[in-house]
């Protein structure tokens, strides 16, 4: 009964307030938890503050907090979801143990961790940095693995305004969204091996990695690039598999998503101009999902199209896997993309 009584509790507060675990609790500060905390006064059936965020605790309150997570009476206000979006997002790991979070919160902290981690990589590509970031990616593909159908969440949060960590950000969510809708059965029979998931998922954030070397006076450019400066940006993706081999990332999956994503199967891409069978799965995935990203995020030389605008246009372009193309369209349609 006692527990029904708590599973109650925490379903008639689930709108204002996060029940917090033990796991989250020990998070935090010790003495200076991050957040106004509340307490559940079952005398009277209501919520009541405990401490305010950053108030230094006492031993005694300390342990009353500790007592008070374990039967389940403590509670965050969700008007502090930023703060506590921040906290979980440098805790990554922590969103697999939050029973009470929304797949929409978080969906608010993958964003916020994986673009972090992109943007702290991609300023020091070093093993060292690879090594945090490599562990987030495999907290984001345990979550998605459970059920491939929480992605939808992420791909309503893509960023609207191109940087590199953004782009990459935005164009491995979409990558692994067409993927899963397209290998819808094989996920659900669970015939997808988990570490090719991995290995995709690593490839489709890291497929711009080259960029990195490139300066970011030309990536950010809004005057017609010379010829010297085009040539540094399409060099991008052989820069890009050297940088591999001296981060030991010797996946097929991540190899063929960092060379791959501007080859096109008509032979109308680079830098190998490859043609057909040539170009393989990953890197037409690849391809598929920079290219719809890089359309409908804002830069500083054109403004972002509309979604099922650009994903026409990509059904268009014969350069494209047509298969992909029309799983891109009907994916957007099932997550409310068009306008």
């Amino acid at each position: 009964m006692a527990e029904k009584k708590k599973a109650d509790i925490a379903d008639a507060l689930d709108e204002q307030y996060y029940q917090i675990n033990l796991d989250i609790l020990e998070s935090f500060s010790k003495y200076r938890p991050p957040l106004d905390l509340f307490r559940f006064q079952e005398d009277v059936a209501r919520i009541v503050l405990f401490c305010k965020g950053g108030e230094r605790l006492t031993n005694e309150q300390v342990e009353t907090l500790s007592q008070l997570v374990e039967e389940g009476l403590i509670f965050v206000s969700r008007a502090d979801h930023p703060v506590y979006v921040k906290h979980i997002s440098y805790q990554l790991d922590l969103v697999l143990v939050d029973k009470n979070l929304h797949e929409t919160e978080i969906a608010d902290i993958f964003t916020q961790a994986l673009t972090r981690r992109l943007a702290e990589f991609f300023d020091q590509p070093v093993p060292m940095v690879l090594a945090k970031f490599w562990t987030d990616i495999l907290v984001l593909t345990e979550y998605l693995y459970q059920d491939m159908h929480r992605i939808r969440a992420l791909t309503r949060r893509l960023h609207p305004i191109h940087s590199l960590e953004n782009h990459s950000f935005n164009s491995a969510i979409m990558g692994l969204a067409i993927h899963g809708r397209l290998k819808a059965t094989q996920y659900e029979a669970g015939d997808i091996k988990r570490k090719v998931f991995d290995h995709l998922a690593a490839g489709l954030f890291l497929h711009d990695l080259g960029m990195s070397k490139v300066p970011n006076f030309i990536r950010e450019k809004d005057k017609q690039l010379t010829p010297d400066e085009r040539g540094k940006i399409q060099r991008h993706t052989q820069i890009g598999y050297e940088m591999l081999a001296k981060l030991d990332l010797k996946f097929p999956e991540v190899e063929e998503c960092v060379t791959d994503h501007h080859e096109r199967i008509n032979g109308s891409g680079y830098p190998q101009k490859k043609q057909g069978i040539a170009v393989g799965d990953m890197g037409r995935l690849c391809a598929l999902a920079d290219s719809y990203c890089a359309m409908t995020e804002k830069r500083v030389y054109a403004e972002a199209q509309e979604p099922m605008k650009a994903a026409a246009a990509l059904v268009q372009d014969h350069g494209y896997d047509p298969e992909l193309t029309r799983t891109l369209q009907s994916l957007l349609v099932t997550i409310g993309k068009h306008k």
